[in-house]
């Protein structure tokens, strides 16, 4: 929470310690003792997995209360949000390294490992022992008799179509931006709701697709190396997202209640700037998974 006494613009704030850290770890303890004992079939694993979810929620609504009380009450100054600013960056740099070890393990696979078991560069056909029938292309889960026949998704209907989507999302997010910084209340909601409306759209036709793969073109993760980097990349991307829209909703009623200025908003940049990340993730995603 913030001090009583005016806020002195000249100097840097530090908040006072705050509980929220430790109960954090306490309550993604409890969510993570529960999604794996869930997972191996212990009967209270669920009902713990959804208590620990409840508690990590409720502390990101009061540790961001107390935050969003902090920056109202003008606590922030520019040299704390220099430093917001930085953070986020590194954040944005942390989840690009995320994507790249995903991303170099596809082309670890296709450029390395699939010529390596076909025999090419050293002319030994590694694979012999093992899958004689083995030809290295992609996609490939190994022979059909042992990992399953499968069929891949096309890159030009509802990929191509979601691509359109998140581009869309990146034109009404920016024009909401420029609203915010002229002022223009209207604007600004409209297009920031549009923005939520076209995450949503996604993420239905992300699970629209998957239902697809999964029922109709037995593309699974259980699908060899594909279906492993398939369901791995496209699903960490839907779990952002997931995240990005929340965040959007939330942004949006920050919005509706009037916490930000034209010149007083960085908590809508930093959204803004996850989501333009999100974008440009989807972008590499539609042309090495879909189309490539």
């Amino acid at each position: 929470m913030a001090h009583a006494q005016h806020p002195d613009p000249n100097i840097y704030y530090v908040p006072p310690s705050s509980k929220w850290p430790v109960i954090a770890s306490l309550a993604m303890f409890v969510t993570m003792l529960g999604v794996a004992s869930w997972i191996n079939e212990i009967a209270w694993g669920k009902p713990v997995f959804f208590i620990g979810l409840a508690g990590v929620l409720a502390v990101l609504y009061k540790w961001f209360g107390d935050v969003i009380r902090e920056s109202l009450a003008g606590f922030y100054n520019r040299q704390v949000d220099v430093s917001f600013r930085m953070g986020m960056v590194w954040f944005i740099f942390s989840e690009v390294m995320f994507f790249a070890a995903f991303f170099g393990a596809l082309f670890f696979v296709r450029q390395f490992a699939l010529p390596w078991l076909n025999g090419e560069g050293d002319g030994v056909a590694t694979h012999a022992l093992l899958w004689p029938n083995f030809a290295a292309g992609w996609p490939t889960n190994g022979p059909a008799d042992i990992g399953g026949a499968f069929q891949t998704v096309p890159a030009w209907g509802l990929p191509l179509l979601n691509t359109l989507i998140l581009l869309s999302s990146g034109v009404t997010i920016t024009i909401a931006h420029h609203a915010l910084k002229a002022g223009k209340r209207g604007v600004l909601l409209t297009f920031l709701g549009l923005t939520i409306a076209l995450g949503a759209l996604f993420l239905y036709f992300q699970g629209t697709e998957y239902i697809h793969a999964y029922r109709e073109l037995n593309l699974t993760l259980g699908s060899g190396i594909y279906g492993s980097t398939f369901f791995m990349l496209t699903g960490f991307h839907g779990a952002h997202v997931t995240l990005g829209t929340l965040m959007l909703i939330v942004i949006w009623l920050r919005c509706w209640f009037g916490h930000f200025s034209k010149d007083h908003h960085f908590g809508f940049e930093a959204v803004a700037w996850y989501w333009h990340f999100v974008d440009v993730v989807w972008l590499g995603l539609f042309l090495f998974v879909y189309v490539l």
